[in-house]
């Protein structure tokens, strides 16, 4: 009975890759099932099929435990179905299911229909399957031979190609792997020890050298935390600074709203003095005007009498003129007027305004130099370091001079014998082959790749105020303090800046790089090479302004107007 249980027992819940009880059971997504760890050895070799019915997927599926058959398993094993075994297994028949497919290693001990092997011996230099493994095992117990993981490619690294024995011995002087054959042909003298001893001190060596890499790790983890720190630090000054520049700007606002309530107080201070001084000048002249019109009044009604007597008896009270002193005494000033408070208030606030431009400025350079001085972030060294600072940059058509033709979206330009019929604007160069780009590059950092061709071509760079009318040094690129370039030929190049020359060693090729930090002051120029780089001229100063890429022509084949025909293209960067 056991027998038999354990007969269902594998029919319906073993691997048909190891012939055994499944072992923390997945199933794929054809729906067969078997243990995780004997399916992953299928797929490590690069082909995600079934071994039962072979059907491929792609991409290699994720494996999940099927936790009805774990259950299963599970329970099984605690009957002692799942555990109990056959006391004399005869040796099993290879299994059909499992034959040797394309990418496989086959069982060199099947006499017929090669299986899949599972197991290679590098005694006997024999790929096993499931099945012949277990034979092997029984017939050499123990550790005494080296087994490994069956893949073609493992076993052409183990086993010497010219002689099929294994590489046990490592040749020093030459640095590779052979077998003891290899030691009489081809590295006989040489420094050979085995393979054993020599893992032995290179897994002292790994060793020491991961021993220097967790030293590394932990310096660098130090740097990280000291960098974190500083961020910190820097951050709460930064916004200790700002809060307390902000609590002076409003005291200065509160302050400016003082002075003005003050100007305000003072004006209206004035106006009701001047409201009650005028108060009592006006009631004294409207008294005089009654009384004067009252006595204007008694000289009409005299004048109209008919009493000869009266007339003449009333005539000298009533007619006496009224003197100088008794009208009201009083001056008014046209010139006290109060325009020049007003004039005093916008002198106050462009005074006030110029003074804010002005610390405004220094403010801001002050901040520059602290973001600078805080964290220099190190100098790109690779290509693949520069190409993080790629720009998209274009050439402005308004300053190409007429003989220069843009092209690839004003990202090329080539000089041409004829001259176009171009505006004449005050941004285009009249005198000299050149061209400025269209952005102004500063505050950060640049990278752009130029590719050349023809007799000569200048690279480099100008603020916007370079000259453009006429052939002087001021219009010419590096010929002026305002411009720095690099003039590349097929018998070298030479760097210019300021109308002084410095020659460059090195040889350019057709392809240039150019870096620029703005805020560092640095402008170099580099011969790229596919991913080599060489440094050509480098220049270390202080751009004031934003600078223009800039391109020219010179040579004697473009002043002839004769091949070959010189051009400049940005090339595009990933």
């Amino acid at each position: 009975m056991a027998d038999a249980g354990m007969a269902v027992v594998q029919e319906q819940f073993g691997c048909s890759v190891c012939l055994e009880i499944l072992k923390d059971p997945v199933t794929i997504p054809c729906g067969h099932s078997y243990c995780a760890e004997c399916i992953e050895n299928c797929w490590d070799r690069g082909v995600y099929s079934c071994p039962q019915c072979r059907e491929t997927f792609s991409p290699r599926p994720a494996l999940r435990t099927n936790v009805v058959l774990a259950e299963v398993v599970k329970k099984l094993g605690k009957t002692g179905l799942g555990a109990a075994s056959p006391p004399t297994p005869p040796p099993p028949p290879p299994p059909a299911c499992c034959p040797a497919g394309p990418g496989d290693v086959p069982c060199d001990a099947c006499p017929a229909v090669k299986m899949r092997a599972v197991k290679s011996c590098l005694v006997c230099l024999v790929s096993y399957c499931e099945a012949h493994l277990r034979l092997h095992q029984e017939v050499i117990p123990g550790n005494r031979h080296r087994l490994v993981r069956a893949d073609v490619g493992r076993l052409q690294e183990i086993v010497c190609g010219a002689h099929g024995m294994p590489r046990n011995v490592y040749c020093r002087r030459d640095r590779e792997c052979v077998c003891y054959l290899c030691i009489l042909d081809g590295h006989r003298g040489h420094d050979t020890v085995s393979t054993a001893a020599e893992r032995k001190e290179k897994q002292d060596q790994l060793g020491m050298t991961r021993g220097l890499f967790q030293q590394r790790i932990g310096e660098k983890e130090q740097e990280l935390f000291n960098l974190r720190q500083a961020v910190d630090s820097l951050k709460r000054s930064a916004q200790g600074v700002a809060e307390d520049s902000e609590r002076a700007f409003a005291e200065l606002g509160r302050a400016l709203g003082r002075a003005g309530s003050r100007v305000r107080d003072l004006l209206d201070g004035h106006s009701r003095a001047l409201e009650g001084r005028s108060t009592v000048l006006l009631q004294r002249l409207e008294r005089e005007i009654a009384e004067l019109r009252g006595r204007d009044a008694e000289l009409s009604r005299l004048a109209q009498t008919e009493d000869h007597v009266h007339f003449l008896q009333s005539y000298q009270s009533v007619c006496a003129c009224p003197g100088a002193g008794d009208l009201p005494s009083f001056t008014v000033n046209p010139d006290a007027s109060l325009g020049a408070v007003g004039t005093t208030v916008h002198e106050l606030k462009r005074r006030i305004a110029d003074m804010c431009k002005e610390d405004l400025v220094k403010i801001s350079r002050i901040v520059t130099e602290a973001a600078l001085q805080s964290f220099r972030i190190p100098e790109p060294r690779t290509r693949a370091e520069f190409l993080q600072y790629s720009s998209q940059l274009t050439l402005d058509p308004k300053t190409a001079h007429r003989q220069l033709c843009l092209s690839e979206g004003n990202r090329g330009v080539t000089w041409s014998e004829w001259t176009q019929t171009c505006p004449r604007l005050p941004e285009r160069f009249d005198g000299c082959w050149q061209v400025l780009g269209r952005e102004g590059l500063s505050g950060t950092r640049y990278y752009w790749e130029v590719e050349w061709s023809g007799e000569g071509a200048q690279i480099g760079a100008a603020y916007k105020g370079i000259g453009r009318k006429g052939k002087g040094p001021d219009c010419r690129l590096g010929h002026s303090d305002k411009s720095w370039s690099l003039t590349c030929s097929g018998s070298g190049c030479c760097f210019w800046h300021g109308n002084e020359k410095t020659a460059v060693t090195a040889l350019p090729t057709c392809r240039i790089g150019v870096y620029l930090d703005h805020d560092a002051g640095i402008l170099s120029f580099y011969s790229v090479s596919g991913e080599g780089m060489t440094l050509l001229h480098r220049v270390q100063t202080t751009f004031t302004e934003p600078l223009y890429l800039g391109f020219g022509f010179c040579g004697s084949g473009a002043a002839k107007g004769c091949t070959p025909v010189s051009s400049v293209a940005l090339c595009a960067l990933e």
